[in-house]
């Protein structure tokens, strides 16, 4: 698919605006998962927008501020743990994208979706896999909510040092299960992964 930031209706000769919508923390043990749907301005192009995995923290933190400058609209939300444990991973996902194509200012005519599934929107959706380094669109909004993810995960290292967030940011990683196993879950671990139960189960015998 050709990088795009508008959409023609071919059977309404009617032309409509793109937004573009990504997750970020799907895989992670721990915190919420986050989603961005994003309107880019055709007038005010951003250079360098690309899947949010394949950009620096650096350089995602300098398009994310760009993204929030020039975009036509933009808007970030979430689904917490608790939400997550409640629905599961992949319906909490679709409802952080509901969520966050419901607070764009502006109506878009498509939501084109990172992935093979698609929230119920009212509005028109289509899903792309690998969208996040095909539409631009898609990929600012995927930096957009990598970068809100991130920056959420600073704050609950500052509220629960012991995990080491601020390196793994909730990826299970041989240091965050080390320091899991070590100190037990969290009020911000999801009880409904694996890891997080395997330790829950083994914590009244810890000590005995």
């Amino acid at each position: 698919m050709t990088r795009q930031t508008a959409f023609s209706f071919a059977d309404t000769g009617m032309e409509g605006l793109i937004c573009g919508v990504d997750e970020a923390g799907r895989g992670p043990i721990a915190g919420p998962v986050f989603a961005a749907a994003v309107i880019l301005d055709p007038a005010a192009p951003i250079e360098g927008l690309r899947d949010s995995k394949k950009l620096s923290p650096a350089r995602r933190d300098q398009l994310a501020a760009l993204i929030r400058s020039h975009a036509l609209a933009w808007s970030v939300a979430a689904c917490s743990v608790a939400e997550i444990d409640e629905l599961n991973i992949l319906q909490a996902t679709m409802l952080a994208m509901k969520r966050a194509v419901e607070g764009l200012g502006t109506v878009p005519a498509l939501a084109l979706i990172d992935g093979n599934r698609c929230p119920a929107l009212a509005v028109r959706a289509e899903a792309i896999v690998g969208g996040d380094d095909k539409v631009e669109a898609i990929s600012a909004a995927s930096i957009l909510a990598k970068t809100a993810r991130d920056n959420a995960l600073m704050q609950l290292h500052e509220e629960y040092p012991q995990y080491a967030f601020d390196r793994h940011k909730g990826y299970p990683t041989a240091l965050h299960l080390a320091r899991l196993r070590e100190h037990g879950a969290s009020p911000v671990h999801r009880v409904s992964y694996a890891p997080v139960r395997a330790v829950l189960v083994n914590e009244p015998s810890k000590g005995g």
